[in-house]
């Protein structure tokens, strides 16, 4: 299978905590390239201490070049990873200075790993009513979304959920391991991405990660996840969510 689509990577070099150099932006996109991977969202940290727009445009423009270049077969886009808690980020939404995945109604917003975010409803409500979707990364090594049914809960208020693969191979430790096996059995999850930020080790742990997957939740729901879907976001689409239940081939 092939043609998967990659809605969360820091590919660009030296923006943020992702790929360093132009050599290890190469070499993490021949790694998903062999992974099947034909389309990458790069998602750079939109926060204090990144790189602003205008330098992860030049370097978006810079990296498709060697990458043609050096004959990767990849096709990128520009998002970008925005901190919820980041000053003005809210008062933004819904205008030029957001940052959305490519040019659709999507955001993809992290959360905090381990502070709670009692006001998360009420924030995902505001986000709706302002016409964007809140596409919540890595919810599995989120404290808030670690919280018995607080992941429906928001799902149900419009929000839409990223598996971040590593974490179904235990490449974030056993809670968020546990935690992404029961987003996966409830059918929560919208989409599924590498969040891939360095080259080291990156075929081995990203084939493991994919085989966990399909061994999980079956061959349709890997097709869905992490090609039909992030298309659909990519497109502008609505991604619209199975009935919740278990998925495809999961086990217990």
């Amino acid at each position: 299978m092939s043609g998967y689509v990659d809605l969360h990577c820091h590919l660009l070099p030296g923006v943020d905590d992702g790929a360093r150099t132009p050599a290890d932006a190469l070499e993490m996109a021949r790694a998903l390239v062999e992974l099947g991977v034909s389309t990458v969202a790069v998602s750079p940290h939109a926060r204090a201490g990144c790189a602003p727009v205008e330098v992860c445009v030049e370097r978006l423009v810079a990296l498709r070049a060697s990458l043609a270049e050096a004959g990767v077969p990849l096709t990128l886009e520009l998002g970008a990873e925005n901190a919820l808690v980041e000053d003005g980020f809210l008062e933004a939404l819904g205008t030029p200075a957001s940052r959305p995945i490519h040019r659709g109604p999507h955001v993809l917003v992290e959360l905090p790993y381990s502070a709670p975010v009692p006001a998360l409803p009420a924030v995902v409500f505001q986000m709706m009513r302002k016409g964007v979707v809140p596409l919540l990364a890595h919810p599995e090594r989120c404290l808030e979304l670690q919280r018995p049914g607080r992941a429906a809960e928001v799902v149900a208020l419009g929000a839409r959920l990223q598996l971040d693969l590593g974490a179904l191979s235990g490449r974030y430790g056993p809670v968020a391991r546990r935690t992404a096996r029961t987003l996966l059995d409830a059918g929560l999850y919208a989409v599924a991405a590498t969040d891939l930020h360095a080259p080291a080790g990156a075929r081995r742990w990203l084939e493991r990660a994919l085989a966990e997957l399909r061994a999980c939740a079956g061959d349709a729901a890997v097709e869905r996840l992490f090609r039909d879907a992030p298309a659909r976001v990519l497109a502008g689409e609505t991604v619209e969510m199975p009935e919740a239940g278990r998925v495809e081939g999961g086990t217990s």
